[in-house]
């Protein structure tokens, strides 16, 4: 047994993206901090600034932030009369894995994820799923959840807040018999035709992003991608707000979108295969925009992982389908035939509606 189950001491963890593990083991009493300890295989500088991590942390409230958690910590450290360089991590990670050993949050490690492979389906079937799944996930009739989508059809499906007539030329969608539908989330338009692209969608309990901010938050939860993506030999990086890049240029990007009784959807599209120039003509695409969906010109396909990989997107699909399970604790799903009704009924009554389509016009 688990010797810290019978302890009063909690432990809490945070790996620092592109940096260091930390840890804190804590004490509790009356609702303050005991006792706190700070470790992990981070740098620190002078060695004796790891008493202050700790100190700065005695006597906090357990229901104190991770803004004030941190502050605690810097106002310590600068009141020592030599300065200290903390390499590797920072004082918010060590306020995120206090606040995750005083119990406010959840880790990889405390869930069970559901895993439903590609079911090929209308694309805005996929769009109306990503808010049935979570609102099941709230109703506690779903665990957590990986999906990766698979589609039929062509679509344009544009951010919750974009203007529809900035962002798609109606000739050019007609002319190519595409259409378009707007999905519960921020950020630009997908263009999606068959086998283009790779989309998923991450279903979480807010808890485990619990003390981070929203931009931390977006590279939190897709940390195993890259992992997945170098194995499949892509070095990818995030870019902040919301982009996976590689050397080569931009992959894809991510949305989320918080819902009432603490559940986060978050989802990833990377490009595969894109026909830009057909793309150009449907979506309203300036030079800059253009460049950063991986090409200089229309003239050339979007095509940065079947390019940089050399695999099937099928191939690629497999890649983070076993990645993620072997990474995380996973069983094996599939969409009931009631998340496939309220979705169909969801397509009917929003989001194949021209009111919902043109809420932003």
């Amino acid at each position: 047994m688990d010797e810290r189950s019978e302890s009063p001491v909690k432990h809490g963890e945070y790996k620092v993206r592109d940096g260091k593990l930390v840890a804190v083991d804590v004490t509790v009493a009356e609702g303050r901090i005991g006792t706190a300890h700070v470790f992990g295989d981070f740098f620190l500088e002078p060695d004796d600034a790891l008493e202050d991590l700790g100190a700065a942390l005695s006597g906090m409230s357990t229901t104190a932030t991770t803004t004030e958690l941190a502050a605690a910590i810097t106002a310590r450290l600068a009141a020592r009369p030599d300065p200290v360089q903390l390499i590797g991590f920072d004082e918010e990670a060590v306020a995120i894995a206090t606040r995750r050993a005083l119990g406010h949050a959840t880790s990889w490690s405390d869930l069970t994820f559901d895993v439903i492979d590609p079911v090929v389906l209308p694309p805005v079937m996929h769009v109306a799923l990503d808010e049935v799944l979570p609102l099941e996930v709230v109703a506690g009739r779903r665990n957590p959840h990986f999906r990766i989508w698979d589609w039929d059809s062509p679509l344009v499906v544009i951010g919750s807040y974009q203007s529809l007539r900035n962002e798609i030329d109606a000739e050019g969608a007609a002319e190519h018999g595409i259409g378009v539908v707007r999905r519960i989330t921020g950020g630009g338009a997908m263009f999606m035709e068959q086998g283009n692209c790779i989309t998923y969608s991450l279903v979480v309990p807010t808890s485990l992003v619990e003390g981070l901010s929203f931009e931390q938050s977006y590279a939190y939860l897709d940390d195993w991608v890259m992992g997945a993506l170098a194995e499949i030999g892509v070095r990818a990086r995030y870019v902040p707000l919301n982009d996976i890049a590689s050397e080569q240029g931009k992959i894809g990007g991510a949305a989320q979108r918080r819902f009432a009784g603490g559940v986060l959807l978050h989802h990833v599209t990377m490009s595969y295969d894109i026909d830009a120039d057909k793309m150009g003509e449907v979506l309203r695409i300036g030079k800059e925009k253009l460049s950063d969906k991986g090409t200089r010109s229309a003239n050339k396909r979007v095509d940065p992982m079947r390019s940089q990989t050399g695999l099937a997107r099928e191939q690629i699909i497999d890649g983070f389908l076993k990645f993620f399970r072997a990474r995380y604790d996973t069983v094996d799903s599939t969409y009931s035939e009631e998340e496939l009704a309220a979705a169909r009924e969801l397509v009917e009554t929003k989001f194949g509606t021209e009111e919902w389509t043109a809420r932003v016009p």
